[in-house]
């Protein structure tokens, strides 16, 4: 399985504010957003084709980071690709963070799932998503085992947040976030953009086992593919005890529920 960053196809366009403030939007901020616009995907769509056809070939899962496009919204997305290249399903980023709502719509419940596989099952939500305690119930009651974190929270902070994620749920975490120096942006990202430092995003990728230790990474100063071969019977040894879902659950006392509609 390989897992991609949040938004690595269509972009993270950080330190831009598209020209929105109380009240205000701009001429140049809608333009800027029209281009953002025509540079994200439709799923289904082509450039799924195209994700399908290469994980077919390397018989590989992919879960890739997109900017989706549906009618006139874009969604922070992010695609599950079967080894058999068949779209597997999708997820939306149920909560934009701050500004980010200027330029992503919300998703929903109906796409808060994890999807059986030969490799385990494979899940997960996208970077600050991952501090909302009732998503993370959704997927541990789903079994999630495979805990997929696309991101491009770069700082030091988010690794202790997911190690507690892959502790708490007993899973395999891979959180993958962008490297991206500022000489790759757009010329008119660069014009718009406000304290934009050299790396703007500056990675931090890493995996975590069930029991909460990193395995790969994190790696801050370059570009770089991270790897780790797992053994699915961690996630039993895991949960001898501790099953957040399990026998230390307590539904005689919490109730917990998920509208998928």
């Amino acid at each position: 399985m390989a897992v991609f960053p949040e938004a690595l196809i269509g972009g993270y366009p950080k330190g831009l504010a598209f020209g929105a403030s109380v009240g205000i939007r701009t001429a140049a901020g809608r333009s800027l957003f029209g281009e953002y616009a025509a540079g994200a995907i439709e799923v289904p769509g082509p450039v799924t084709a195209a994700m399908g056809e290469v994980a077919k070939r390397h018989a590989l899962y992919l879960v890739v980071g997109v900017v989706e496009r549906q009618g006139g919204t874009l969604y922070c997305t992010v695609l599950y690709v079967g080894a058999d290249g068949t779209l597997l399903g999708k997820h939306r980023k149920l909560v934009p963070t701050a500004v980010e709502r200027v330029i992503w719509g919300s998703g929903d419940g109906s796409t808060l799932s994890v999807f059986e596989t030969p490799i385990g099952c494979v899940g997960g939500l996208v970077c600050w998503e991952n501090y909302m305690p009732l998503a993370r119930v959704a997927l541990y009651e789903q079994g999630v085992q495979l805990y997929c974190a696309p991101t491009v929270d770069d700082r030091e902070v988010w690794i202790p947040t997911i190690r507690h994620i892959a502790r708490e749920g007993r899973c395999f975490v891979v959180s993958s976030c962008q490297f991206l120096p500022r000489g790759h942006y757009p010329v008119r990202w660069l014009e718009a953009a406000t304290d934009l430092p050299e790396i703007p995003i500056r990675g931090g990728s890493c995996i975590i086992n069930p029991m909460g230790d990193i395995i790969a990474g994190p790696r801050y100063d370059a570009p770089c593919v991270l790897t780790a071969e797992i053994d699915l019977a961690d996630l039993m040894e895991a949960k001898f005890d501790f099953d957040v879902v399990g026998h230390y659950a307590r539904p005689d006392v919490f109730e917990f529920a998920v509208r998928r509609k």
